[in-house]
């Protein structure tokens, strides 16, 4: 059993990040200006010092350094068993390549369920680690992201090209 949530904040590319980890693993990454009805998870202590939300801050600045590729954390997905089945889906896409909802429905075991798919995708707690920006519509089209449509554009651009932090179009 958790004995709460730890957050700390760390700056990058797309804006300020809120990590958020309980004592199994990574439980979120918010978004600066992110809904807070998007994801609930209860009462927070800031810990910077938390082991697993300092490995998150480590492999976050490699990967938006052009560094990294894959992430190696616990994550601790809170939400509906389907959610967690779409999350978990989310953790296969390969870096640098994209899915359709239609895709993640189809793997899920659930082909007919392409607009839960997407309600899932949307409240993804663990966003970038999880790559739900990396789920795009069927017609190639860049669909929403509670990052913002910037945030995931320059997301994919990252992972195409390994962008190196001299090109970011955003201040850290």
């Amino acid at each position: 059993m958790t004995s709460g949530f730890h957050f700390k904040t760390m700056p990058s590319p797309v804006g300020e990040l809120k990590l958020v980890a309980s004592d199994a693993g990574l439980a979120a990454i918010l978004w600066e200006n992110d809904d807070p009805k998007r994801v609930r998870l209860g009462p927070m202590l800031e810990d910077n010092s938390h082991p697993v939300l300092t490995g998150t801050a480590r492999q976050l600045g490699e990967y938006f350094a052009g560094n990294r590729t894959a992430f190696d954390l616990p994550l601790d997905f809170h939400g509906t068993d389907f959610q967690k089945k779409v999350w978990h889906a989310l953790t296969t896409i390969p870096f640098g390549e994209t899915r359709s909802y239609r895709d993640i429905a189809i793997q899920v075991g659930s082909p007919d369920a392409v607009r839960a798919v997407g309600a899932a995708n949307g409240k993804n707690p663990i966003s970038i680690v999880a790559p739900c920006h990396r789920v795009i519509g069927t017609n190639g089209k860049l669909t929403g992201f509670a990052g913002g449509l910037d945030a995931k554009a320059f997301l994919l651009k990252l992972e195409a090209r390994g962008a190196s932090q001299t090109e970011l179009p955003f201040a850290p």
